[in-house]
């Protein structure tokens, strides 16, 4: 039976939360298979709205096992918290499963991340401040602490010591700040251990033991292609991959039993952050499209920086990633518009990409190349089927299917769970 990704075509922030619920149904099992809660998914089930952090959308449908995967750094107290919230609603989270192999998200990680990124100043790469990118550095340089650690008071109170022992000296020597107690961080991580013993497992075992029995297991990444470590805008990007191949890595499912990718696709462009972005608009069209749509950061509040649709990063997701199909989202903030401006190459010193260039410095020089469609009027928030939006409408969805160069089998034409029209099979 299939393991399927499903993955942020552009910069995050594409709508993947509806996504995933959307496909709960179909699913035995969700994985979050990278990133940590730096990422945000938003669902809205009725007039209910869940912001979702670091646990897989998953936990939401009452019949699908939830799994954080071993790519993914994990700060115990939000998950908990996370936990509590979500239990607090009446949706429980008895069925999560955690990898044992994990990263834990230290306070040193936090502490290190905030004074380094004001340190840098103008040059900021725009982390959200939460030790993300630290504890990928300290797992890649082999001095990170595991979720597995927690089973072993003894080796957690060794690692942490350790780790301090050079943390504290660049905390107090070279930021001048408080260094951190290795008595109080065991404390509180061996409190957090009584609470999360119940969900460690060996989950690549599980998951493929799962697939073995006939099982759908979706792997569900944060932030999106372009923000991926190895293929993203470097260096404004995170600290993980969230590709497909992340997707793999993070989760110990093989690349052979992956039968779907399915890459989530904003009708226009956001990110959140610093970085270079062809087609933003710094006028009162970007403010109308953030207001419309709603643009503003699940995890951070922050307001999403936002600009026309762009097909050249959608053919690269396609590249990259292997993509089977398209999940086009938020089509309806389009409503309105008389004509629709859609980025189809760019011109780089007076040359035409119709691909995402080489280097860093050829992107930032990038301008969009656009072509314009007709817009249309009408509201399309109660469309049921692909046949009840207006032709101009349908005409767009045709066009960006055709440039980014794999089909739209579902769109989003609100927030709503009901609110998505589905043109062929997602799984």
């Amino acid at each position: 039976m299939p393991a399927v990704v499903l993955l942020g075509a552009q910069w995050g922030d594409e709508g993947k939360g509806k996504a995933t619920d959307l496909l709960g149904e179909s699913v035995d099992y969700v994985v979050r298979y990278q990133g940590g809660n730096n990422a945000g998914h938003t669902v809205v089930i009725g007039d209910q709205r869940y912001a979702l952090h670091l646990l897989p959308t998953g936990v939401l449908s009452p019949e699908v096992v939830p799994v954080i995967g071993n790519g993914v750094v994990i700060d115990p107290g939000v998950l908990l918290s996370e936990i509590d919230g979500l239990q607090a609603r009446g949706i429980s989270c008895d069925r999560l499963l955690i990898s044992a192999n994990a990263h834990l998200i230290m306070p040193h990680h936090k502490a290190l991340d905030k004074v380094t990124e004001r340190f840098l100043g103008k040059a900021r790469i725009g982390t959200t401040g939460r030790g993300i990118g630290p504890a990928y550095g300290d797992k890649i340089a082999r001095m990170g602490v595991r979720v597995q650690d927690l089973l072993d008071p003894g080796i957690l109170s060794k690692k942490i010591e350790v780790a301090l022992h050079e943390k504290n000296q660049v905390l107090t020597k070279v930021y001048n700040r408080r260094g951190i107690e290795p008595g109080k961080v065991l404390e509180e991580y061996l409190g957090y251990a009584e609470r999360l013993k119940p969900f460690i497992a060996d989950t690549s075992l599980v998951l493929s033991q799962a697939l073995d029995d006939g099982k759908v297991v979706l792997l569900e990444g944060g932030q999106g292609n372009l923000l991926d470590i190895d293929h993203g805008t470097y260096p404004f990007v995170t600290s993980s991959s969230p590709t497909a191949g992340g997707a793999c890595a993070g989760s110990g499912i093989p690349p052979t039993r992956l039968t779907k990718v399915i890459a989530i696709l904003k009708a226009y462009t956001t990110r959140v952050g610093s970085g270079p972005f062809p087609t933003e608009l710094l006028d009162e069209m970007g403010e109308w499209l953030r207001r419309t749509g709603h643009e503003y950061g699940t995890t951070t509040g922050r307001d999403r920086r936002c600009g026309w649709f762009d097909a050249v990063i959608a053919r690269y997701a396609v590249r990259i990633n292997g993509v089977t199909d398209f999940f086009l989202t938020k089509l309806d903030t389009l409503s309105g518009l008389e004509r629709i401006p859609v980025c189809v190459a760019y011109d780089v010193d007076g040359t035409r990409h119709e691909e995402v260039p080489m280097t860093q410095t050829e992107f930032h020089h990038a301008k969009p190349v656009y072509e314009e469609m007709p817009g249309w009027k009408e509201d399309i928030s109660e469309a049921k089927s692909f046949e009840d939006l207006p032709p101009n409408a349908q005409a767009y969805v045709r066009r960006l299917e055709e440039l980014a160069g794999a089909p739209v089998s579902a769109i989003g034409v609100g927030p709503g769970r009901t609110q998505t029209l589905q043109l062929r099979p997602l799984i």
